[in-house]
């Protein structure tokens, strides 16, 4: 693993956005879309907690949490996952948008994001078979998928799809954009990266069928092209959509898998999906979530050690990958596994590159995820014609004010983010948010941040009798 990119030099001293977008910083440039406009380059990337109710709507909590960073200046939202059904939940707690009375919700955290000049665009997800945590709806339950060999980090099991459940899960993608645009929210974007359900039919490593949902790779990319096609069927034309894409599965995390999709495969799949009718492409990497090259950066396996036992009872191998993280003694068999493909690749811009190829070979504006937190990187980037924006997690959820940082001037945060994927390991047990400790003044301030997106409802009331 390299560390991450020095700072390079800073542009001119700024005082605002405004200013920035006046001065001609890139960063600060509106991006047009084809039926959207966004006031700058910088996207939040799809990151989220167990913020939301067990039934699928969303809370306060979620409002208070997306909030805050519309609040601190980016551009756009995309959502965390959000699935279009039940079954296709990676962790329960998680808003979805697979019925319509959520519609509502989903409209008032729409107009929260709004009231601070930012667009909110929904991440329209399917597991398949990566569930992390099933909850009570999908607990023992076989996820549906394009093969019916299990995940092969943790073991999920997991059914091939019949012709019928994937007629049914079109149908649910192109409700779930119908009910975004319902909601005032301001595009979509299918999430067919990190090994999720549209990367487990893209990809040569895992789809293993023999109808005309496999194969080739026409055949692989036929599902999400179907599933384009019926949204733009049910939502028209007018409506924004992206996808997000793996350009490099790189599958063989496991070392006796098979690679996957190469950046060759990508690119035409690209062109593909925007013959289709996707208004932009946003890039990542890996077949699998977590992946080695994403998020990029460390993997705090002591903090694994007491948060994945959450997880032992969702694969077969589970127990087996507690024990690498609990006993010290076997944490070098895991380390070696997950380090050994982070060398030669950075943290700042890991798929970059990729991304530039993407760019070259379609006519939509590309986006590329990937460690960003140097403005001057991020400038160049832009600059040189390389991705049209960045979308940010890690960087933002340690600094919820980084673009009003850059704007002031700063190439670099006051108290940057390590890349020490704290954040990530908490996940399973604790509330999302920045656990490097350092970062903070005391242990209390830490909590004290993470805690700050849960707020008093204020709406509480009691319930009707035909409501229990």
């Amino acid at each position: 693993m390299t560390d991450v990119l020095p700072p390079r030099a800073a542009g001119p001293i700024i005082r605002t956005p405004a200013d920035a977008a006046a001065a001609g910083d890139p960063i600060f440039q509106p991006l047009h879309f084809r039926n959207l406009t966004v006031k700058n380059r910088i996207f939040r990337s799809n990151i989220s907690g167990i913020f939301d109710n067990q039934d699928g709507s969303l809370t306060q909590t979620r409002i208070n949490w997306e909030s805050k960073f519309a609040k601190g200046g980016v551009g756009a939202i995309i959502s965390s996952y959000v699935p279009v059904l039940m079954e296709g939940r990676i962790i329960a707690g998680y808003a979805t948008v697979h019925r319509d009375e959520f519609i509502p919700l989903w409209a008032k955290l729409g107009e929260a994001i709004h009231s601070f000049d930012a667009k909110y665009i929904m991440q329209l997800s399917h597991s398949g078979r990566q569930m992390d945590l099933p909850g009570v709806h999908n607990q023992m339950r076989p996820s549906l998928t394009s093969t019916s060999n299990r995940e092969t980090l943790h073991g999920f099991l997991c059914r091939a799809m019949t012709k019928g459940d994937i007629e049914h899960t079109i149908e649910a993608f192109a409700a779930g954009a119908w009910r975004a645009r319902e909601a005032g929210l301001d595009g979509v974007e299918l999430h067919a990266a990190n090994g999720y359900l549209f990367t487990q039919f893209l990809s040569s490593g895992i789809n293993d069928r023999t109808d005309e949902y496999g194969g080739a790779l026409q055949n692989r990319a036929r599902f999400l092209l179907d599933v384009i096609s019926a949204i733009r069927s049910r939502v028209g034309r007018d409506f924004h959509l992206q996808v997000k894409l793996s350009a490099i599965d790189r599958n063989n995390v496991i070392p006796w898998e098979k690679k996957g999709n190469t950046l060759a495969d990508t690119v035409q799949v690209a062109k593909w999906v925007e013959a289709a009718g996707a208004d932009a492409i946003h890039v990542s990497s890996g077949s699998l979530f977590p992946h080695p090259l994403n998020p990029p950066g460390d993997l705090p396996i002591d903090i694994l050690a007491v948060t994945y036992d959450a997880m032992i009872s969702s694969g077969v191998y589970g127990f087996r990958n507690f024990l690498l993280f609990r006993y010290p003694l076997l944490r070098p068999i895991f380390h070696w596994i997950w380090f050994r493909m982070k060398k030669g690749h950075p943290i700042e811009g890991v798929s970059l590159e990729e991304a530039r190829a993407i760019k070259a070979a379609v006519n939509v504006p590309v986006l590329c995820t990937g460690g960003f937190q140097t403005a001057s990187f991020v400038r160049d980037a832009i600059s040189e014609g390389v991705v049209d924006g960045v979308s940010i997690a890690r960087s933002l959820m340690a600094n919820k004010d980084l673009v009003q940082q850059w704007a002031a001037g700063a190439d670099l945060p006051e108290r940057p983010c390590t890349y020490c994927n704290k954040c990530l390991a908490n996940a399973p047990k604790n509330p999302m948010g920045c656990y490097e400790e350092a970062r903070f003044p005391s242990r209390e301030a830490m909590i004290d941040e993470i805690m700050s997106v849960y707020k008093p409802r204020p709406d509480m009331r009691i319930p009707l009798a035909g409501e229990l």
